[in-house]
């Protein structure tokens, strides 16, 4: 029997404009996309790490996981450094799991724009 480990789970996405809306949107998509592509439970996940471009004020991302039933998950959210030509209007995810699945084997997601973040990782 394979015990679970706490792994890191990462995932990117872009938003078209600074709405509450559009974080919102984009945020659950995410979040859902991460835990249907590495087959996780509700349970599995041990809390998120939200991070989003300068540019992005209009709303918490951890507002929107709530939303997608993220209530019971220790949530974070932080401003990423505004490095001169990074990618704007992004909301970036370190999501902790726990899983019997190998690093080797866990599936980050880069949707919309953010793909082109890590197109070194398999999808």
């Amino acid at each position: 029997m394979t015990l679970p480990l706490v792994r890191a789970l990462r995932g990117a996405t872009t938003c078209q404009e600074d709405t509450s809306d559009e974080i919102t949107t984009v945020t659950q998509e995410l979040l859902i996309a991460m835990m249907q592509r590495n087959e996780l439970e509700h349970d599995d996940v041990v809390s998120v790490i939200f991070t989003t471009s300068p540019d992005l004020t209009a709303s918490f991302p951890a507002t929107a996981a709530r939303g997608v039933g993220f209530g019971d998950v220790p949530l974070l959210c932080a401003s990423e450094i505004d490095v001169p030509g990074a990618k704007a209007r992004t909301v970036r995810v370190m999501m902790h799991v726990y899983t019997t699945r190998g690093r080797e084997q866990m599936r980050h997601v880069y949707l919309r724009d953010a793909q082109s973040l890590r197109d070194d990782l398999p999808e």
